[in-house]
């Protein structure tokens, strides 16, 4: 009897606690079971996508994915470094390029909202002993890439001494202040030194103190040497390493998990406030280009930033709408872009295709040898391999084009983009690319005809119009 009553009060208490969580429905547990299934099917597609990419040798590195703050997918594919000996892992360190100077853009808002710095002060309050132009350039304009200071890229300086004599012994802007934009690094350096000055610290000890270790990112490093724990190098698909980085200090390099906790951080404002993080997305010189941030697509809702270092090679989506953040972060550059995007679609529940191998890279090292040979191969690929391989993106010749101009065989350059013109006769951007290397091989005449072709095809932004007058006017010399 007691043991009757004690199962009757048993199935009387469960039957109340599911009512209460609303899963003694048979709808609602109906639906929570199709929830389940369509998430396992989700991450199984994910899980597929990344695992045949990876095999088809278009990802090297680490991906994680997470929905309604709650990572649902992560795994590692690949190696730390070119001998192919160590599996990456979890813990694993890389160069995420661009997306580092987002560090440097939220410590300055941290001291705006402390009340240390206004975006609206100009560089010269700093005593940096820059040149007069100091005095027109704000910290809005070094925020958003729209100071018009001298840049630095293009003289590749290999430390910060270096990056100093550049600023300081070039007199003249670029710009206006405020009336264009140019991305370049000098800004970044100036907002780290501001960053210095205000602070009395290193710029690294002021992020490792206010973000670092206040959001647990425990295995972050700034500028890593080689050999560091856990640090990873870039490397070609050749399996040739990447030169060590020389440039200006300050580049912090995290692993996959503490890549979240940043974007986690952002999202739930816990370091700077939701006006500040605003401030950061939009950018009001250049609202095409975006802000410090990356870019914002207000339609969408949907923030989107990606870096470039030597081989390295990151990106996140952060789908603020559908609460979906997607990060990928690659020492062996390749699809992470287009990978990116492609889950993002699939998780949007729109159509997607798992990336083919390659063709680029199938003829590639055949074509730095013998063009024909390349050629070749090329045919010989398609003929019996044409579904497993890349053949419909014009992008893989015109990139093979392009690697043979910047090693001086611009013949073969021109050998290739006129095989890419012949097999997508409709495209303008690969008739430019034509152009561009006859023009290089100074074949006017046979420059001007692929440029004209390609105004016909609807044209490229106006490039092949200004590169016909540049022609006619190098022929009326």
């Amino acid at each position: 009897m007691k043991n009757k009553l004690f199962l009757l009060l048993t199935t009387v208490l469960l039957t109340n606690t599911l009512s209460a969580q609303g899963l003694n429905n048979p709808k609602e547990t109906k639906k929570i079971h199709q929830n389940s299934t369509e998430q396992k099917s989700e991450i199984n597609q994910i899980d597929s996508l990344m695992t045949k990419s990876y095999e088809r040798g278009l990802f090297n590195g680490n991906v994680l994915i997470a929905k309604n703050d709650k990572i649902i997918y992560q795994k590692s594919f690949g190696f730390t470094d070119e001998t192919r000996q160590t599996s990456l892992n979890k813990k694993s360190i890389f160069n995420i390029g661009s997306i580092a100077k987002e560090f440097n853009a939220v410590a300055i808002m941290i001291l705006v909202e402390r009340g240390l710095l206004n975006l609206d002060d100009k560089v010269s309050k700093f005593n940096l002993g820059l040149p007069k132009w100091a005095e027109k350039v704000s910290i809005r304009h070094l925020i958003n890439y729209a100071s018009g200071i001298p840049p630095i890229e293009r003289l590749k300086p290999e430390n910060d001494a270096e990056t100093w004599n550049i600023l300081r012994s070039n007199d003249s802007l670029l710009f206006e202040p405020g009336t264009s934009y140019r991305y370049d690094n000098g800004n970044v350096f100036l907002q780290r030194r501001i960053i210095e000055k205000v602070t009395g610290m290193s710029f690294q000890q002021f992020v490792i103190k206010n973000i670092v270790k206040p959001l647990k990112m425990t295995n972050s490093v700034f500028d890593p040497t080689f050999g560091s724990k856990n640090r990873t190098s870039c490397y070609d698909m050749d399996n040739v390493r990447c030169p060590e980085l020389k440039f200006i200090s300050g580049w912090l390099w995290v692993d996959i998990n503490d890549f979240y906790k940043w974007t986690e951080a952002m999202n739930s404002n816990r370091l700077i406030s939701k006006k500040s993080f605003q401030t950061l997305l939009s950018n009001p010189y250049a609202k095409e280009e975006g802000g410090s941030l990356g870019q914002y697509f207000e339609k969408d809702r949907l923030q989107r930033h990606n870096g470039i270092s030597y081989k390295f090679e990151s990106i996140f989506l952060n789908d603020f709408k559908n609460k979906i953040t997607i990060i990928l972060v690659s020492n062996n550059l390749n699809r992470v872009w287009d990978l990116g995007h492609i889950i993002h679609n699939l998780m949007l529940g729109k159509e997607y295709e798992i990336p083919k191998k390659s063709i680029y890279q199938a003829i590639r090292k055949e074509s730095l040898n013998d063009v024909n040979k390349g050629i070749e191969t090329y045919y010989l690929l398609k003929e019996k391999s044409k579904n497993e391989y890349s053949f419909e993106n014009p992008g893989e010749l015109n990139k093979l084009g392009y690697e043979l101009s910047r090693l001086g065989k611009i013949n073969e350059s021109i050998t290739i983009f006129k095989l890419a013109t012949n097999e997508f006769p409709k495209d303008a951007n690969l008739f430019d690319s034509l152009g561009e290397a006859y023009f290089t091989n100074k074949q006017y005449d046979l420059a001007l005809e692929s440029y004209k072709k390609a105004i016909s095809l609807g044209g490229t932004n106006g490039n092949a119009e200004k590169m016909i007058d540049k022609i006619e006017k190098e022929i009326g010399k």
